[in-house]
């Protein structure tokens, strides 16, 4: 299979959604090992587990439709993700029940976002990309349930909180 086949557009999308994985990969690495709630790290550490999963059938996927992984994209999502951590919460010595929604949050959206990369894939694969429509329907249905999961844990924080 040739990267003729590929829209134009593709490899560019894909990157960036690549990008964000990796970026997505530390955020719930870090936050899974930081959150207040034991019920959340343990949710979000085997949540962990499933999106680095998830980074390598996206690899895997370029590779075979020949798209080239590096790009500028990677190195800013990795610095932006650096950054975040440095935000002021409001506290010194402990992390803030704020900050414990607000990444809830931001996990949902990127969760969200994944989802419609697998959507998007699907919508585009067929005969001229070799994609397999089974797993990319297994994957964003994944993502559907991650993103459930997140919003129930973001209920329960919030609940939590008042």
């Amino acid at each position: 299979m040739g990267q003729e086949a590929v829209p134009d557009w593709l490899p560019y999308y894909v990157r960036d959604h690549l990008a964000g994985a990796r970026a997505g990969i530390n955020a719930f690495a870090r936050i899974a090992r930081v959150h207040n709630q034991p019920l959340v790290r343990a949710e979000l550490a085997g949540m962990h587990q499933q999106i680095q999963q998830e980074y390598q059938e996206l690899r895997a996927m370029m590779a075979e439709l020949g798209m080239r992984r590096a790009s500028p994209t990677m190195v800013m999502a990795v610095v932006g993700e650096l950054l975040e951590r440095l935000k002021p919460n409001g506290s010194l010595i402990k992390r803030s029940v704020g900050a414990d929604v607000l990444e809830l949050e931001a996990l949902i959206s990127a969760v969200q976002a994944k989802a419609r990369l697998w959507e998007t894939l699907l919508a585009v694969s067929g005969t001229e990309l070799p994609l397999d429509a089974g797993k990319l329907r297994v994957l964003q249905n994944q993502a559907e349930g991650q993103r459930k999961t997140l919003i129930g844990l973001h209920a329960h924080v919030v609940g939590t909180a008042a």
